[in-house]
């Protein structure tokens, strides 16, 4: 078994104990320097844009903060439900600021998430929540069916506070609560200290190239999931950069958009899952290519999916003509439970991809052959430790064995949130030094010469007959068909009197022509093909039907849910 460590320790001024705090000392270094920028697309096609200096961000949550200090105690929850906005910003970084835990969240109204947000305050028992006047009559209305009752104050509608000395938290106190998405009826809250986060944060910055009035990151991710808010909040507070938001919804709908902020912004760092650089490669139109310009681009991460070559390969023929450098792609490795990032691909050159035997990595080996499936390096660890096990009796994996990936490092949480952890984190060996343990991450993956790659999720893992497959090898199989809408597929295992059985779920291609009947023998036939697997069943929905996360990708787990219940299946075609 290899573990790998990274190259280079990342270093950080430990003594900051918070990004509030981290905030107040950029406030008086960088001032009137912009900060801040929401570009605002609801009622404007062309966006309208909302800015706040270091110094207007550093008053606007610290009054927020002075008013959560009179009505909650520190160490309560403070839940942030509103929408992407620079208000979102502004009352998380105030409950931070105030001692409070902050639990990102979002506002009512979110398509098919409102079961997950209820779970959510449930869960964590709020004694307030941060919203908006725009969003404030939806949070009580959707708050007067819930057990939950705090007190709801709207960010933007606080009278400006005196200025006053907060004090530095404790690192090792409670930062915030990320909620995974999980299943929309049981989210988990990890629990993040301020020096899980600022440990992360600095990691991300040094991996990525971040430097203070250099450099700047723009997202469209949701700040309430793990990268949008790291991203987005931050990595911005550790390394003083500026920072451009947009909502998910406006880069869906027209995805130049996200494009066109990066060219607006030298030096700019971003991320998305892997559907993204496909959808812009296929969305962006040649007239809408004109205006860009992307060769100030510093760093794009490809992560939170399984990074596909073919994706790489398209986004970058799409855009080379604008500018953009193949280098800049930066296949990434991380999840909530580690605050976010993990592991990176090396900068200043393209990932490293590597074609293994199809079988063989089915088999848990890894054997380089001239075809089969082929990954892409989620490269060395940010300043933390990666190591691959068996996951079922932890002991090290042999060398190019498939396995469990643990992590190990200051980013790792604490644990899930009033729930017995001890099987996630913590687990030996105890590092003699440190005290920390393991993060059993429920992904499997293998160390190729020095190298992490990915091969999927440990409870995505579709076991028919005695043999392993990767639902992403099977999508992909399904996707080669012109009749099935690209990154629309889903594969998944279901239970059955003969044991496991696989389903597949796939949205037909818009203006297709091909008869659905026709559609399902032929996925069958090249699933079988390629895979030796036969199929239980084949669903193919209209487009747009496949169950997705609030930032656009694939839901495996609800698609698999929706199946068993018999919602996906009673709006099937044909």
């Amino acid at each position: 078994m290899e573990t790998i460590s990274p190259p280079v320790p990342v270093t950080g001024a430990e003594s900051t104990a918070s990004l509030a705090t981290l905030l107040g000392q950029w406030a008086r270094v960088l001032g009137d320097e912009v900060a801040l920028t929401h570009v605002d697309y609801r009622g404007s096609a062309d966006g309208r844009a909302v800015t706040l200096t270091w110094r207007e961000l550093d008053d606007r949550v610290g009054t927020v903060a002075a008013r959560l200090s009179g009505i909650a105690a520190p160490g309560e929850r403070a839940a942030v439900l509103a929408g992407q906005s620079a208000d979102y910003v502004v009352a998380f970084l105030g409950a931070i600021r105030a001692g409070l835990i902050a639990v990102p969240l979002f506002a009512p109204g979110l398509p098919g998430h409102a079961g997950r947000l209820a779970a959510a305050l449930a869960d964590c028992a709020p004694g307030v929540v941060l919203t908006t006047t725009g969003d404030i009559d939806a949070v009580h209305g959707f708050l007067a069916g819930s057990p939950v009752r705090p007190d709801v104050v709207a960010v933007d509608a606080l009278a400006p506070a005196e200025p006053r000395h907060w004090p530095a938290p404790d690192p090792d106190a409670t930062a915030y609560l990320q909620y995974t998405s999980g299943s929309t009826r049981t989210p988990a809250g990890v629990v993040l200290t301020h020096r899980n986060v600022l440990a992360n944060a600095r990691q991300a910055c040094t991996a990525y190239g971040a430097e203070s009035r250099t450099t700047s990151t723009v997202s469209w991710l949701p700040l309430f999931h793990d990268m949008g808010l790291i991203l987005g909040i931050g990595a911005p507070m550790a390394g003083g950069l500026a920072s451009v938001l947009m909502d998910p919804l406006a880069f869906l709908e027209r995805p130049s958009r996200w494009l066109r902020a990066l060219s607006a912004s030298p030096g700019a760092i971003s991320a998305a899952p892997n559907f993204a650089y496909a959808y812009c490669a296929s969305r962006v139109s040649e007239a809408e290519k004109s205006y860009l310009e992307l060769s100030r681009v510093v760093s794009l991460i490809n992560g939170s999916e399984p990074v596909l070559p073919a994706t790489i390969a398209k986004f970058q023929g799409a855009f080379a003509e604008c500018g953009l450098r193949p280098e800049v792609h930066r296949s990434s490795y991380g999840l909530a439970e580690a605050t976010v990032l993990v592991s990176v691909s090396d900068a200043g050159k393209p990932a490293r991809q590597v074609t293994f035997d199809r079988e063989r990595l089915a088999a848990g080996f890894t054997v380089p052959a001239a075809s089969g499936s082929t990954l892409v390096s989620c490269g060395r660890p940010a300043g933390q430790r990666v190591r691959i096990v068996d996951p079922g009796t932890g002991e090290p994996a042999a060398p190019g064995e498939v396995g469990e990936i643990r992590v190990s490092g200051p980013n790792v949480g604490r644990g899930y949130w009033g729930r017995d952890s001890s099987a996630t984190f913590g687990l030996p060996p105890l590092d003699p030094d440190t005290g920390e343990g393991w993060l059993a991450t429920g992904d499997l993956g293998v160390v190729f010469e020095g190298e992490l790659y990915v091969t999927g999720r440990l409870k995505d893992l579709v076991v028919v007959d005695g043999r392993n497959h990767y639902p992403q090898d099977i999508e992909q199989t399904a996707e080669e068909h012109a009749g099935v809408r690209p990154h629309s597929a889903a594969a998944f295992a279901i239970a059955t009197d003969d044991g496991e059985a696989a389903v597949i779920v796939v949205e037909l291609a818009k203006n297709s022509e091909v008869e659905v009947a026709e559609l399902t023998a032929a996925v069958r036939a090249a699933v079988s093909a390629g895979h030796g697997l036969g199929l239980h069943d084949v669903v193919v929905l209209r487009p747009g039907e496949v169950p997705r996360t609030s930032s656009g990708k694939i839901s495996r787990a609800r698609c698999r849910q929706s199946y068993l219940d018999g919602s996906l299946t009673g709006r099937r075609l044909g």
